[in-house]
């Protein structure tokens, strides 16, 4: 008989942020612009690959986390360039593209009122102010009962300290928990090999993990009744 489900937990980009194509290399022309504004280009492209290489460094370095501060002062070598407000432009370009999943506020919502615990562990070398200020804009900041950022955290999903950490905070084994996400090696693989139930998001392409999970979903709407066939 499986343990009775007490806590549904989450991914952010591509599951409760809906997944919004982007030029990354426009998003890293703010920055540059800040920091090389007599000729932002190289920078910009010299970020942009940094940025690249660093999250292929990071998985082999076995899922180690980061930093947008660090990669960002990787490239702007030069102490007196002010690399606060390139931060800051490099975030406010990201602000205009993020938008959630309708269904986001009345699944929370659905779920807590059943009493199960929430939470949310996002891959991200963002810091966590600019993802609380994102949460909080849509409404989900309150119906998160737990919220762990990898930029605060040594290691990055699939790594089981970071599912264990998630775990640990909401204070439940990982049978009674459910992890839902996007990303079959991050989300699905991570979650699974500690024993977690997963729902894979597929709302959007990503790449083949020879794994596979308890549940699909599109979207999150069909989720709150999946959680109860389950509890």
């Amino acid at each position: 008989m499986s343990e009775a489900i007490r806590a549904v937990l989450f991914d952010w980009g591509g599951t409760l942020a809906e997944h919004v194509p982007v030029d990354l290399l426009d998003m890293w022309r703010a920055a540059a612009r800040v920091l090389a504004p007599e000729d932002p280009e190289p920078v910009a492209a010299a970020l942009l690959a940094a940025e690249q290489e660093w999250w292929v460094a990071c998985v082999h370095a076995g899922d180690r986390s980061g930093t947008t501060e660090e990669l960002v002062r990787s490239v702007a070598a030069e102490a007196h360039l002010d690399v606060t407000a390139a931060l800051r432009a490099y975030h406010d370009a990201w602000d205009v593209t993020v938008r959630h999943d309708p269904a986001a506020v009345p699944v929370l919502t659905a779920l807590r009122e059943r009493g199960l615990r929430t939470g949310l562990l996002s891959n991200t070398h963002w810091p966590r102010a600019l993802h609380e200020q994102w949460l909080a804009g849509a409404g989900l900041l309150p119906l998160l009962d737990v919220r762990l950022y990898t930029s605060d955290m040594t290691h990055m999903k699939p790594h089981p300290e970071a599912f264990r950490a998630l775990l640990d905070a909401v204070g439940v084994p990982p049978e009674q928990a459910v992890f839902v996400g996007d990303r079959l090696r991050d989300d699905v693989s991570g979650a699974q090999a500690l024993g977690m139930r997963t729902v894979h998001m597929t709302g959007r392409p990503v790449e083949h993990w020879d794994v596979v999970p308890d549940a699909e979903l599109v979207t999150l709407d069909g989720l709150v009744q999946l959680v109860d066939a389950w509890s």
